[in-house]
């Protein structure tokens, strides 16, 4: 690349494309302005075939063709190109170039081998993929994108035309060039990307990049887990992870995580579709909630915490738990073993196990059953990353921490009210963490440290208040003395029985018809349904309940609803027009309201 003898000033192109697009276009308008076109094989063949004047750009006295061109594959790599290149407008620099006889190259126009297109062949061979491995281009775009305060890069086809009416005009303006470099940056980030995903699938261990069975359905194929990390957090024991399991798993264990952390006591939490259906924590189960539980026949159930906690996370919602994923904040024992070998679940992820409760988990499903073993000490990276339409967006990771002794402490009516007591903090806590986790719009009703009832993923937050509330009644509902003796066939199963139960207690028992049959069918003795006023005055006797929002309330409509499934104690943030009217209804109903200060919306 030595300097051509002229009295004009002549400005110094470098172009080395795979895609051609507008090239010829981009030549003319170059040589135009008087530009000197320095190009590579294919590229400077077809700038010459169309007529205007290119030269090698390998033509530099310190740098032999027989260098640059070897085999094609270092032809652009001689440190006169990136000389050229990389120089500043200082004197330093100015004497370095004249010493060396290297001029000054003013314009880079590059893009890459098409990598991706070539390992998404079908059967594409490793000496294919690595020979579409671009060195030059990258190199020369990152030069070019990294001196791009003299130096203008183009690495997109489509910034021709505009690059060319701005040199007409006599210069490319600074903002410009900041624009072209950082595209250069993406460009070659994301081929970056490509190739080291090519490469994990091909030679990571399984602690870095783990093939998934598919997707969030089974036509989308291929799937896999990995991390930028040293290592991916996880270890799988047992099964074969699916796309949602893993979803669910790594939302689910947070959760439990974090529940541990503000309570100190055992955590669990069911979790279905990205949103938990229970969560709680290990504390002592009476006579009639392991009957409502069903864990009732559990030896030993008294002696781990952790069982407890999974029997109130579970079973909550017995319905919306069927085929649930599990998270336990701790090493996961024999008793709580036995507990999970019974229910319908997909899968588990905790901190360790006991050797006799992975032996028998590992049973479950046939020997199918996924159990993910989690490193207790992982921190997730500060930021957060997902694409969506191909488009990659970035966050901060919500890492606001929920405790109770400071999270609830604005109570903004009634006016003249005491602290909080604890059982109220506590079950705040475990509503408002669960929320965190819980796909948005979403409201979370609590008592005895769990959740009883759950909204989540409704458009309207009327809609969550609601839906929350109507799970929380019946939940309130299997604990009537008809829901607790109730005499089912002999070896019935217990999602049978679940459903039994849930249609008794929501007061959709079929009233006649093959419906009607199929629920009859399931006792020994038929139960009455409840009546309107056995209801009501069932759930006249539901209080204590601490509800927790992810979000302001925008009507008082919501507070109205919370009061009907025995709400004591809410939790939201402010922000709405109506939030005097909310707080007026709150203290009317007798209701303590706690601002909290930090939306919690989750997608």
């Amino acid at each position: 690349m030595a300097e051509q003898a002229s009295n004009k000033p002549t400005k110094i192109a470098i172009i080395s494309v795979y895609d051609k697009t507008n090239l010829r276009h981009l030549a003319e308008g170059l040589v135009k302005n008087n530009v000197r076109l320095l190009a590579s094989g294919g590229t400077s063949r077809m700038i010459r075939e169309a007529g205007f004047p290119v030269e090698c750009v390998c033509n530099n006295e310190n740098a032999g063709d027989a260098l640059c061109c070897y085999t094609g594959r270092v032809k652009t790599l001689h440190p006169a190109v990136h000389a050229g290149i990389l120089a500043r407008n200082l004197e330093s620099d100015e004497k370095d170039l004249a010493e060396q006889h290297i001029a000054k190259v003013d314009y880079v126009v590059c893009n890459l081998y098409p990598f991706k297109q070539t390992v998404e062949k079908i059967d594409v061979t490793m000496e294919e993929a690595t020979e579409e491995i671009d060195i030059g281009g990258v190199t020369l775009l990152r030069s070019a994108a990294k001196n791009h305060g003299r130096c203008t890069v183009l690495s997109d086809p489509n910034d021709y035309h505009d690059f060319l009416q701005l040199l007409d005009r006599g210069s490319v303006p600074e903002q410009i060039r900041q624009a072209y470099a950082l595209k250069a940056f993406e460009h070659t980030a994301d081929y970056d990307a490509a190739v080291s995903d090519f490469f994990r699938k091909k030679y990571a261990t399984n602690t870095q990049h783990i093939p998934l069975r598919y997707g969030i359905n089974p036509h989308q194929s291929p799937a896999a887990a990995c991390t930028k990390e040293s290592r991916i957090p996880f270890k799988v024991l047992n099964g074969a992870p699916g796309y949602v399991n893993l979803l669910d798993a790594l939302n689910a264990w947070p959760l439990v995580k974090e529940l541990k952390d503000a309570l100190g006591l055992p955590s669990a939490a069911s979790f279905k579709h990205v949103s938990p259906t229970g969560a709680a924590i290990g504390i002592p189960l009476d006579a009639r909630e392991r009957k409502v539980y069903m864990c009732d026949d559990i030896d030993g159930l008294s002696s781990s915490a952790l069982a407890m906690a999974y029997c109130r996370a579970r079973g909550a919602d017995r319905m919306s738990s069927f085929g649930d994923v599990i998270a336990l904040s701790d090493n996961v024992d024999l008793v709580t073993a036995k507990i999970i070998s019974r229910e319908v679940s997909d899968g588990i992820i905790a901190p360790g196990y006991e050797a006799e409760a992975l032996e028998i988990l590992s049973k479950k499903k046939g020997g199918k059953y996924l159990v993910l073993e989690i490193d207790r000490s992982y921190t997730p990276p500060a930021m957060e990353t997902r694409t969506v339409y191909g488009v990659t967006l970035t966050q901060g990771r919500n890492d606001f921490v929920i405790h109770p002794k400071e999270t609830f402490t604005n109570i903004r009516t009634p006016k003249d009210s005491p602290s909080l007591p604890d059982s109220a903090l506590r079950d705040l806590t475990i509503a408002t963490i669960a929320l965190k986790y819980t796909q948005s719009n979403s409201v979370a009703y609590a008592a005895n440290g769990q959740i009883v009832g759950l909204g989540a993923g409704q458009q309207s937050r009327i809609h969550c208040t609601r839906l929350a509330g109507d799970k929380t009644d019946n939940w309130w509902m299997r604990f009537h003395e008809r829901a607790l003796n109730l005499k089912f066939k002999k070896g019935l199963k217990r999602p049978e029985k679940s459903n039994s139960i849930d249609l008794l207690c929501s007061g959709l028992v079929p009233k006649d018809g093959d419906e009607r049959d199929d629920f009859e069918r399931n006792f020994d003795e038929v139960p009455m349904p409840f009546s309107q006023e056995e209801r009501e005055a069932w759930l006249k006797e539901l209080n204590g309940i601490a509800v927790s929002s992810d979000a302001f309330f925008p009507f008082t409509d919501n507070i109205f609803r919370a009061d009907r499934s025995g709400a004591k104690f809410i939790a939201a943030p402010m922000g709405s027009n109506n939030d005097e009217a909310v707080l007026r209804t709150a203290e009317s109903l007798g209701i303590t309201f706690v601002e909290q200060s930090t939306r919690l919306f989750h997608h």
